[in-house]
């Protein structure tokens, strides 16, 4: 998923619509795509969201309020958002951009299920999500 293969539709438009906090994407091959901010932030394609490996996965919790603060071109291949809430380490490739916007139903369910048999929240403000922060970031108000 993280590299460009010869068939990957290339961008050809990329909006932030930070009201709505949507990222539109338009592909060469004519789809489109509208994805939550949200949705981009929980699947970040990074280490610290994904692990080093199957089964590491970091649950993502309090992120419906975020943002994309910057993007940065990486290549001729991807782009890098920086995120409002600090995360910048995730580089998304279009073959895994493509991915998410095709897949992005199946995705927003699964998370949705995921945050609640953790009993967490999209909520920053909840407190149960405090659990799911090492106590040096609850101290400084990270989240």
């Amino acid at each position: 998923m993280a590299g460009l293969n010869a068939k990957t539709p290339i961008p050809t438009r990329i909006v932030v619509h930070q009201h709505s906090r949507y990222l539109e994407l338009e592909f060469d091959n004519g789809q489109t795509f509208k994805l939550s901010i949200e949705l981009l932030r929980v699947y970040s394609p990074s280490a610290e969201v994904r692990g080093h490996g199957s089964g590491q996965e970091v649950l993502q919790v309090g992120k419906q309020a975020v943002t994309i603060r910057e993007i940065i071109a990486v290549g001729n291949y991807a782009i890098q958002p920086i995120f409002s809430d600090d995360h910048s380490t995730g580089i998304f490739s279009w073959d895994y951009l493509h991915w998410l916007g095709e897949n992005q139903v199946h995705l927003w369910e699964n998370y949705l299920e995921r945050l609640e048999q953790a009993g967490a929240s999209r909520d920053p403000n909840d407190s149960n999500n405090a659990k799911f922060f090492p106590e040096s970031a609850k101290s400084c108000g990270r989240s």
